[in-house]
């Protein structure tokens, strides 16, 4: 079975970086001026003479807007014989992270960009749920809570409450999700004085 090595990883990230600009139509000159990476590295790093790093990555991956993962082409982790295939749902889709059965099920959510922010539906079904967002900012309505989540914010709420997940202006929303069947949670480390609540964000 072939499995890529971390070197051949890191060996096809240049060609990967160049198709990519070229794709886009952007010079190197106007590659630097955004990322405020030098022509000069940049050129190193296309071409293999410059181990990709995150500190380079990093800017790289905002201005082209793709994951990390995709900008480094990563290999599966897991079994390789499973591909966990996207799920769309309610105008949105849900890629598995697990294929686990039973237990806390972890899933990425994307929220597609839309016009104009659509009108909250809540919903209800039995289970508990633990959210982190992304990229974009996240609507969350709980009950009578409506709260807005920018990118690094969590939340955790109890899914037998009507809630309902969108995005919060219109734009495309990315965030992780842990899932789990009534009575199974995530554990999480909180303040020992504080109850967690529904809906409440860390």
């Amino acid at each position: 079975m072939d499995r890529k090595t971390d070197d051949d990883v890191l060996d096809g990230v240049g060609p990967r970086l160049r198709t990519l600009r070229r794709a886009r139509g952007i010079t190197l000159a106007e590659l630097a001026a955004t990322t405020g990476v030098s022509e000069s590295t940049l050129s190193r790093l296309e071409s293999g003479q410059r181990r990709p790093s995150l500190e380079l990555l990093l800017p790289l991956a905002r201005t082209y807007d793709v994951p990390l993962d995709e900008l480094v082409g990563a290999p599966r982790t897991g079994d390789p014989r499973i591909h966990l295939k996207p799920i769309s749902r309610f105008g949105m889709t849900f890629v598995p992270l697990s294929r686990r059965p039973g237990g806390v099920h972890a899933f990425k959510m994307i929220i597609p960009a839309s016009p104009e922010p659509l009108e909250p539906a809540p919903q209800t079904h039995e289970g508990f749920e633990w959210l982190y967002v992304l990229n974009g900012r996240l609507r969350l309505v709980i009950g009578e809570c409506d709260l807005t989540l920018p990118p690094g914010e969590a939340a955790e709420f109890d899914t037998s409450l009507p809630h309902w997940l969108g995005s919060a202006d219109g734009g495309a929303v990315e965030l992780l999700i842990l899932f789990g069947l009534q009575g199974v949670r995530a554990h999480v480390r909180t303040d020992p004085h504080r109850s967690p609540q529904a809906g409440s964000r860390r």
